[in-house]
């Protein structure tokens, strides 16, 4: 019999409700990744039990979904300050009528372990597992786990029409594990993508950014081909089938990276595109100028570089070489738009050094860096307003092409010479 570890809190869950007279398993994606040799996320535990008798065997429980059968059992904390570990229980349920494609009308409990796996999304995701009984398969998820395909559990159709997200799920778990989707459930997607248009744009957003966070964001491509890109959000077909390339790691899991990474070059567009997908507002911002810096040359002298620093600050600046090693290292000759000069792998580490060279440096970047105040432009005869803030931009211009010129005395100097050519 395969052996799973199961943590602690959940083996002490398990082994009270067994001890009452119920049933209880992890259950779901945690039997998933422990048998692929990942490490869960989450350990969610289904059980015979009724949410009030769950809530009556456990002191310390949270009514996270109780109309779904839904309960979360604290266990441990409280000494050193240690903080409780919380887990899911879910009672064996039957899910009634799916009259929104997304949340069924009413759920049935049930006493039968086979009635509630059969009601899941996928195969990989509708095992069971517990010490006494090793992992309980009633749909093959074992042997797909094998084949590394994602097959939906029955009929594919009725699990999509039950909740269109799992058609976004199937990609996304595709992209996550590298899987393939079995040729049945993957018709069915295409069979039924106008249901997405049902589901709202925050659960959406949620599976494409955790696609794109995967190892293979290339996968968004299947977005398009099976025809679920325009119930994604309106001006998300625009895009057009995206060039990503496998990352395997070697780029940041950042969702502001990715997202611009996607969008790259179309910098209205990718702002539009995540406002309708209810995308926070500083991720929207960061992703739109990474979209933006795809179009502007790779700086090769000091100069460049540090404009677009103080432009785009460190963390984007940095951000967006690493997307364009990651494109430049998968499509080498990739000219969907037109871009300012070679893009190579070693221009951009030179690049890369010339930005920390620069930091290193302590080079003025901003205008709050200047030596130049208030209180030296006011004495110069130009008090705060329109040509104030000229006469900054302009000083700074100066400074970012030479930073020997951040000296109290040129910038002063300066301010008289420009003042004179405009007054």
């Amino acid at each position: 019999m395969q052996r799973i570890e199961l943590p602690d809190g959940v083996q002490r869950i398990i082994g009270r409700l067994e001890s009452a007279g119920f049933e209880a398993y992890a259950v779901g994606g945690c039997v998933r990744d422990s048998l692929l040799g990942r490490t869960p996320e989450d350990w969610d535990i289904t059980s015979s039990a009724r949410p009030e008798e769950l809530k009556r065997l456990f002191k310390r429980t949270v009514d996270t979904g109780i109309q779904h059968g839904t309960v979360t059992v604290l266990i441990g904390g409280g000494e050193g300050g240690k903080r409780a570990q919380a887990f899911e229980v879910t009672s064996y349920r039957v899910d009634g009528e799916y009259k929104d494609g997304r949340h069924p009308e009413s759920v049935r409990f049930t006493p039968s372990l086979s009635e509630d796996l059969s009601r899941r999304d996928f195969t990989i995701n509708a095992m069971a597992y517990n010490e006494k009984s090793g992992i309980v398969d009633l749909f093959q998820g074992m042997e797909d786990l094998e084949r590394r395909e994602i097959r939906a559990v029955g009929e594919a159709e009725l699990r999509f029409r039950e909740d269109a997200l799992r058609m976004l799920r199937a990609l996304r778990f595709s992209a996550q594990l590298r899987f393939r989707i079995a040729p049945g459930t993957l018709e069915a997607v295409r069979s039924l993508a106008r249901g997405l248009s049902r589901v709202s744009k925050e659960r959406i957003r949620g599976e494409l950014t955790k696609l794109l966070l995967s190892d293979s964001p290339e996968q968004m491509e299947l977005v398009f081909q099976t025809g679920l890109a325009p119930y994604v959000s309106e001006h998300f077909p625009e895009i057009a089938s995206p060039s990503l390339p496998e990352l395997s790691g070697d780029m940041e899991r950042e969702a502001f990276l990715r997202w611009g990474m996607l969008l790259r070059g179309r910098e209205q567009l990718a702002k539009r595109i995540l406002r309708e997908l209810k995308m926070d507002r500083a991720t929207i911002d960061r992703a739109g100028s990474i979209a933006a810096l795809h179009g502007e040359r790779i700086p090769e002298e000091a100069p460049e570089a540090r404009r677009l620093l103080s432009r785009y600050g460190e963390e984007l600046f940095f951000s967006w070489l690493s997307m364009e090693e990651a494109l430049a290292l998968h499509f080498p000759r990739e000219r969907e738009a037109p871009l300012p000069g070679e893009r190579s792998q070693g221009k951009i580490r030179r690049a890369r050094a010339l930005g920390e060279e620069i930091l290193k440096n302590g080079d003025c970047l901003s205008l709050s860096a200047l030596m130049i105040n208030g209180e030296d432009l006011a004495e110069l005869g130009i008090p705060r307003g329109p040509e104030y803030s000229a006469v900054l931009r302009a000083l700074l211009s100066e400074v970012l092409e030479d930073p020997k010129r951040n000296r109290r005395e040129y910038l002063r100097k300066r301010v008289k010479e420009i003042r004179g050519l405009t007054h």
